[in-house]
């Protein structure tokens, strides 16, 4: 007798679809944590190019993932900085000329000719961090960066 209760029971819970099938009956994508497509944003591409301003101020939310690119313009040898943030987000990929590194972190990064990389992360610390040129004393040589 249980066992045929068992029976229909699992017979019923798989003709009602998976757990994930959206309101309508329609199976969606199984969600995948931290690094699902919704949880993704992309962030305005900072350009490191001498005496230039890195950009606006990010406001991030803690567990969301984000990608940045971050474009040296060939001006000169010019890196960036950061330790505090770097401390503050996961690192899951640094993507050069189609490489992708899987650091277990950064503290830095430099350029010494123009190229791109690509940083995806996911922000985790709460608090005020910023990216800055090393030696450069200007407001504008600095990315404020705030994880709420």
């Amino acid at each position: 007798m249980f066992s045929e209760i068992l029976k229909v029971s699992l017979l019923a819970a798989l003709c009602a679809g998976p757990a994930w099938a959206d309101d309508d009956g329609d199976d969606a994508s199984p969600p995948a944590g931290l690094l699902a497509g919704k949880n993704k944003e992309d962030l305005p591409d900072v350009i490191l190019s001498v005496g230039e301003p890195l950009g606006e101020p990010w406001h991030l939310k803690s567990g969301r993932y984000y990608e940045v690119e971050i474009t040296a313009d060939g001006s000169g040898e010019i890196g960036l900085e950061g330790a505090g943030f770097f401390r503050a987000i996961w690192v899951d990929e640094v993507v050069i000329r189609g490489l992708e590194v899987r650091p277990m972190g950064l503290h830095s990064i430099e350029f010494d000719r123009a190229g791109t990389m690509e940083i995806g992360f996911i922000a985790i610390k709460p608090g005020r961090y910023d990216l800055h040129i090393p030696g450069a004393t200007g407001s504008t040589q600095r990315l404020e960066i705030v994880i709420e």
